[in-house]
């Protein structure tokens, strides 16, 4: 049996949203990947989540537990504007990196540590999952297989949940420079599902606003100016020609969840999922050829990179991630987003806000 990779993770806080949802239960059901060490802000937190997750060893300070030898790689799972420094320290340690998307706060931060782990020749991913969705992998292969003929034009929704208050605590994210917002996240994943299944954009015009404004702050009793974007419209042109339209937003109640069409010369592909493309959800697929009544399609098994007992929901596709980044560690070949294509979504990204500040359509480089 092949010994699995020992992965240090920043971020092990017991009650830690994401990670609770996702990592962890898919690192404790992974046969390639266990949590050897943990990390968090704190000595007393630190050792709690030694102790719930089994691990061997227990830091308060990421430059020491990426040092530490008896660890390969470093997964880095905590807010956005906080992944720059562990995620550095991590590749000048030489080990391996994960860190969630969006890579950094900034696309200056997202170009730096890509550099620098190609300097270093290890291997990165960035947490885009809907790049590992059986359903999404399934799609893109029926296109480029030919199934719906020419693709003439596509269409992407995704609304999630939002509010119209919140508590003090989680007002951090407000403040557009912090880099996690409906823009940088939301957008970023189902745009870049979009990107994966039909190719790339060559040219853009957009509108991103903010709709909720402002915010009403439930301890306080205050309301603040809300400078981050909640809803982002899309209308471009891909590589191939196809016409295409991406509207993400956050609403207050209700989100409509996920639905992408794709619309060919020869037939149609509908994916629908209740929240969005890149959770662990087993998304619908429907097709249909040269007819009018769309068909649920059965996602082949070889899409599926668990074991078939894997956790459902949030949990799977961050573990086929982490299956795939075994396989990078070991086979020296990667299957997954790296941090050059992270930098890559960062400056699409950044083309999507300039055409919505000037009002013009843009050239995608």
């Amino acid at each position: 049996m092949t010994e699995k990779i020992r992965l240090g993770f920043v971020g092990a806080n017991v009650s830690s949203t994401w990670s609770s949802q996702s990592h962890f239960p898919a690192l404790m059901a992974s046969p390639d990947v266990e949590i050897t060490a943990v990390c968090t802000s704190r000595p007393e937190s630190a050792e709690e989540a030694r102790q719930h997750f089994g691990a061997k060893l227990a830091f308060h300070d990421f430059r020491e537990m990426a040092a530490s030898p008896e660890i390969d790689a470093v997964a880095v799972v905590i807010r956005v504007p906080l992944h720059y420094e562990p995620t550095k320290a991590a590749i000048e340690a030489g080990k391996h990196v994960y860190t969630e998307w969006p890579l950094g706060k900034n696309t200056a931060e997202a170009e730096e540590l890509a550099s620098l782990a190609r300097a270093k020749g290890v291997q990165t991913v960035v947490g885009l999952q809907s790049r590992v969705s059986p359903a999404l992998l399934y799609v893109k292969d029926l296109i480029e297989s030919g199934y719906v003929g020419e693709v003439l034009s596509c269409q992407v929704t995704t609304m999630r949940d939002g509010s119209l208050q919140r508590p003090s605590n989680r007002t951090w994210n407000l403040d557009a420079s912090q880099g996690a917002n409906t823009l940088t996240i939301a957008n970023g994943h189902v745009i870049d599902a979009l990107r994966f299944v039909a190719g790339n954009f060559t040219k853009v015009a957009c509108m991103v606003t903010t709709q909720i404004q402002p915010m009403y702050i439930t301890d306080t009793q205050q309301s603040m100016d809300v400078t981050s974007p909640d809803n982002v419209r899309v209308c471009g042109q891909l590589e191939s020609g196809a016409a295409a339209s991406v509207h993400v937003g956050a609403v207050p109640w209700a989100g409509g969840g996920f639905r992408m069409e794709i619309y060919g010369r020869e037939g149609t592909l509908v994916t629908t999922g209740s929240v969005s493309s890149q959770r662990g959800e087993m998304l619908r697929v429907q097709g249909v050829q040269k007819s009018q009544t769309l068909e649920d399609l059965t996602i082949p098994a070889s899409f599926e990179y668990v074991p078939a007992d894997f956790p459902r929901g949030d949990p799977y596709n961050v573990g086929q991630m982490y299956s795939l980044l075994a396989e990078a560690i070991r086979t020296g070949k990667s299957r997954l987003p790296s941090f050059d294509e992270a930098v890559n979504l960062h400056r699409f990204i950044d083309t999507i806000q300039q055409a919505s500040d000037t009002g013009r359509e843009l050239p995608v480089a």
